[in-house]
């Protein structure tokens, strides 16, 4: 029997059981939506999560407090239950910028204030940014400027504010020259930051700026800092002034054993490696729980191909009393299913695709900076997966349909 006869009376079994065959295929194709949909949002959480590491140069090294661990691991779980590092002060920061590969370096602390204009108020985040932190990253600026290291060192209050902050407190008039308050203090607003989106978990959009040290002396009564970054003149040495600065801190801080670092010395690279390593681990993880899900909807086709083969019987029977082939009766049953599952694999990528554009209409909607991706091999993975289900699934019960013997079949009729 030839392909395309096969095809024929394939196609024309599953439409004489219509509704059996669409639900079939739905519930395949959800499952292979799920595919889709999970590694087109894998790729665009992976593109906003990068794309927030944009706004700091790639010659940046950043050093950052972790509370000292004798196993050298990662101390963000003891921050995070309040234990507060002191030991990054203002005066590493001057030491580092010696370093001969780093030319400038900016320290920072965060804090929450609320600012007030007229009869406005509102509840931000504060960051203190050292003087020099638009030179170090890509701080852009849509009014005004960014504040000068005179007006730090000299606790001036001045402010430079995101592009939310600036259109909740002033609307459409101009913001530089103005002056707001926090804490009761009187602020002269100097530059409007363009409008950034997220970055590394904040709205850049909804924070302001002032100095370090203003931060420090008037608000907090500290003179530490939780991190610096710095920039690296040549980049071909940045493992070398990596090392360098971690000796140099190791040195002021009285550490002789490096596992007992109170700091962590990071690169872009390695942050932006961290972050692809996390968001890939997720998506596989979500993947694989969805092919769970398509073994089961597999384990489904076993089951409707065996009712079809029982229902089917004397239909079997009758044709190999007319000489059809044990092997046309097997490679019958075996298109059915690679047929079902193919028509799955087929909707569930459109399903999947068109879901996948409605995330991405959600996220810009909310102001994230997502993009849309549907990878290529996310469709053929689809589709073949979906076939081999058809083609590993259906063999059972073609198998049984080919080996009924045809007088015992027509019997049973």
């Amino acid at each position: 029997m030839f392909f395309k006869d096969i095809l024929q009376i394939s196609s024309t079994a599953l439409l004489r059981q219509k509704m059996r065959t669409i639900l079939t295929i739905i519930s395949l194709s959800i499952g292979i939506a799920s595919v889709v949909i999970i590694i087109s949002a894998g790729k665009g959480l992976e593109s906003m999560v990068l794309g927030e590491l944009d706004m700091y140069n790639p010659n940046t090294l950043n050093i950052e407090v972790r509370v000292p661990s004798k196993g050298g691991a990662g101390s963000a779980t003891s921050m995070a239950t309040g234990v507060t590092i002191t030991t990054l002060k203002n005066s590493d920061m001057d030491e580092i910028v010696k370093i001969p590969n780093i030319s400038l370096a900016y320290n920072y602390i965060t804090s929450q204030q609320v600012i007030k204009y007229q009869e406005q108020n509102k509840t931000v985040t504060v960051f203190g940014y050292g003087a020099n932190a638009d030179k170090v990253d890509n701080v852009k600026v849509s009014a005004g400027r960014f504040y000068t290291a005179e007006e730090e060192n000299s606790l001036a209050q001045v402010v430079f504010i995101g592009a939310k902050i600036k259109a909740e407190l002033f609307g459409d008039s101009d913001a530089v020259g103005k002056t707001v308050f926090i804490k009761g203090k009187a602020f002269r607003v100097v530059g409007v930051q363009e409008k950034v989106g997220a970055s590394v978990g904040f709205d850049m959009d909804s924070i302001i700026y002032i100095p370090t040290k203003t931060l420090q002396k008037r608000f907090l009564g500290t003179d530490y800092a939780i991190g610096i970054n710095a920039h690296v003149i040549d980049m071909s040495k940045l493992e070398t002034t990596k090392e360098d600065v971690g000796m140099l801190l190791r040195d002021r801080h009285d550490i002789t054993d490096s596992s007992k670092d109170d700091f962590k010395v990071t690169t872009m690279d390695e942050i932006r490696g961290t972050l692809e390593t996390v968001v890939g681990g997720i998506t596989l993880l979500l993947i694989a729980l969805v092919c769970i899900s398509l073994i089961v909807g597999g384990v489904g086709i076993t089951n409707i191909m065996y009712v079809t083969v029982t229902e089917r019987t004397f239909e079997i029977g009758l044709r190999k009393s007319l000489g059809a082939k044990s092997k046309d009766i097997l490679w019958q049953f075996l298109v059915e299913a690679i047929i079902l599952t193919s028509a799955g694999g087929v909707v569930g990528v459109i399903l999947g695709i068109l879901v996948s554009y409605g995330i991405f209409l959600g996220a810009i909607n909310f102001g994230l900076k997502w993009v849309f991706i549907v990878p290529l091999y996310s469709v053929f993975l689809s589709i073949g997966f979906s076939a081999a289900v058809g083609l590993f699934f259906g063999i059972y019960p073609a198998k049984r349909a080919a080996a009924l013997n045809p007088i015992e079949a027509i019997r049973k009729e």
